[in-house]
Order: structure tokens, then sequence, then C-alpha cells
């Protein structure tokens, strides 16, 4: 049987322009866009925004759920479920599951996980006991000691659709400041200043021994999963330009607005995080995304460690531009397009019916209703 909704009287936020007008959803497609009075029975929206589903690319919102607590191990099929349900109520219909492979088992450090948690989560989605499209995005950490190992573990079946590549050691990209790093470090796991010098030396001589089998490695994993691959913290020209040369096209977060402007003159998208841009500024101390959202050097948006940012980070950004199709793009069009996607990311016809609903409350976006192929989620 058809199944049709018709939505009215709305703002639709199509790729060039906001229209007044009605949106038809037909067996999970978008059928019809129109201007006007709709043509049949129909919810009235009320003037509330239509966009494309949002597309996140970079959330360690899952382990957040699986680990709400430092030591403390959640049953995994529960904390699939409200993280699911949580990113669909954000309006998120399409997310990359960012989890990390690789580890230092001679310290306890980051015992791997992610073999055991993907195998979980597409087992949910094999079920259709999820509300939005999963796929996995392999943090791959380069200084550590079983890279190789865990990503030998996974397969052309397991959805791999992103990899990044991550070094942590200290001195360099994220933690080129190391008295960051220190400080986090105290906060976090509560080490000393004398075992964080023994830390950064064991991270140190990690990276001389393994970091260019590891990079390698990641890389031809990538290209052997078909999956997109991504640089994590590019500080400098030169971490642009080695990214370049193993074919990287998305950086995510880089720090300085050097690395953004070189990722530009190489192609490579670069992606900001909504509460570095919600908040002003980041976190730890590297540039501000607005900065780079003025200079016309942001090209998408991640939530991050924040679901709910990423619709208000586009807010923020149709504000400052003034333009909400190029606004609601950083979210959905841009990184659909990253990922290889043709099939979502925009209010066209013929594409999936991921779509949402919200409205303007002040300056913030209230979500309304959120629709996966065209079957109401949130």
């Amino acid at each position: 049987m058809m199944q049709e909704t018709v939505l009215a009287n709305a703002t639709l936020i199509l790729p060039d322009q906001l229209a007044k007008g009605h949106l038809v959803i037909r067996d999970g497609l978008i059928a019809e866009i129109g201007q006007g009075t709709a043509p049949r029975s129909a919810t009235d929206c009320d003037g509330d925004h239509i966009a494309p589903g949002l597309i996140e690319l970079h959330t360690d919102n899952l382990e957040r759920h699986i680990q709400p607590r430092p030591g403390v191990d959640w049953p995994h099929a529960a904390a699939i479920y409200a993280h699911d349900a949580e990113l669909a109520g954000c309006g998120i219909t399409t997310v990359f599951d960012a989890m990390r492979v690789g580890s230092i088992p001679s310290r306890n450090d980051y015992a791997p996980y992610a073999r055991k948690l993907a195998s979980e989560l597409i087992a949910q989605v094999a079920a259709n006991n999820l509300r939005i499209s999963h796929h996995l995005h392999l943090r791959a950490e380069i200084c550590c000691e079983t890279l190789l190992d865990e990503l030998e573990t996974f397969g052309p079946k397991d959805r791999v659709g992103l990899v990044s590549l991550m070094d942590h050691t200290p001195g360099q990209r994220q933690f080129r400041d190391t008295s960051s790093f220190r400080t986090y470090l105290r906060s976090k796991v509560q080490l000393s200043d004398d075992q964080i010098d023994g830390y950064f030396a064991q991270l140190r001589a990690l990276s001389e021994k393994n970091g260019p089998a590891h990079e390698a490695g990641a890389v031809a994993f990538a290209a052997r999963m078909g999956a997109v691959l991504a640089s994590h913290d590019d500080s400098t020209r030169e971490e642009v330009a080695r990214s370049a040369a193993h074919g990287i096209g998305l950086a995510e977060f880089p720090t300085t607005r050097e690395a953004a402007e070189e990722c530009h003159r190489h192609a490579i998208r670069t992606i900001m995080g909504a509460p570095n841009l919600i908040r002003g500024g980041s976190h730890s101390g590297n540039v501000a995304a607005r900065e780079l959202a003025e200079a016309g050097l942001l090209d998408i948006v991640s939530s991050d460690y924040v679901p709910s940012a990423l619709l208000s980070a586009a807010a923020l950004l149709a504000d400052l531009w003034g333009d909400w199709s190029r606004a609601i793009a950083c979210v959905s069009a841009t990184p659909a397009a990253a990922a290889g996607f043709d099939d979502r990311g925009r209010l066209a016809e013929g594409l999936r019916a991921d779509v949402i609903r919200f409205r303007m409350v002040g300056n913030t976006p209230a979500l309304r209703e959120t629709w996966v192929r065209g079957q109401r989620v949130a």
C-alpha cells in the first residue's frame, strides 16, 4: 500500500533558496516539492522549517553511552538504543559512529573494544531495530601497539565508511602544546606530573617505533574497505601536505587557520566541531570554528560530543552568513558528498525522505519531527 505524508504551509530549506510551500513523502522518497497550497490533505506545519535530515560524520556519543563514567561499562544493546534515539531526536538521520582502534595493552590503556561493539551495532542494523542509518567510523590511533591487528578483524561487510588517522603523540597536532594534554590527563584520569612524563615518553617511543607502519597500514586498510580517509587535527602546512599525499579528502578539526587554508588549497574539505562554534572557541585552545566560518574555510560541522549541537550550529551559521541553504548544507549535503552518498542530504525529488521539521524559538531551533525513509522516528 502506498504510504504518503504531505507537509504543507512550510518553510522549505532547498539547496539554493528558502521557499514557502509543501513537500510530499511517498514510499520512502521525496516525491514532490511545490509552492503554494498543498494539492491534497496535508499536515499544516504552521510555517516551520523543513530541511534534509542531518548527517553526522564524527561523534563520540556511542562511546559515551557504553561508558557513561570512567570504569562503568553499560549494557551495549541498551546503550545503542539510547544513542540511536537521542540522535533521531536531534534531527540526525545518518551517523558514522566513531570507534577507536589501536590501544596500548602494556599500560592497560584503551582495551580493544571496537570489534565487539561494531558486531553488536551491525546486528541491530540487520534486525531493523534502529531508527536512523548507522555506519562505522574507525578512528585509527597511530601512536599505539595494536592498530594493525585490530584493523585486520574488520572486513567489507562491516559498513566501515570512514577511517580517520589520529596521532596523539605529545608535541604535535592537537597536542602540539603539551600543556593542554597535561591538563586533560590530570583532570580526566588523575595522573601525577611524574606519571604524565612517563606516559609522554612511552607515546613518543611508540610513535618512533610504529608510526610509519601504522599510518601506511591504516591508509591501505581504508582503500581495501572503500572507506573515505580523513586526517585529524592537522596543525601545519606540512601535515596537510602529507594528508594530501595519502589522498585524504576530509580534514577533521584542523587546529590552526594555517592548516585550514592549506586544506582548501589541496581541495580537502574541513570539518569543525559544533561545540567549538557554539561556545565561541575551542576547549583545548585551537582555532575557533567561527573564525574559519567567517573566512570561508569551514565546509562541514560535526556535533562531536553534543548531538543537539548540530542543528544549533546550523542555525548559528545561518545567522552569521545570512543564508539558511548554505548553513544547512554544512550538516547535510556536504557531509553526504564527503561520505560518497548521492541519495540523501538535500530536499530534492527522488532522494531518500530523510527529513526534519523544526521551528525557531528565539535563536534556538526546536526540533518537532524527524523522518527516515519516510517513517517518522522522532
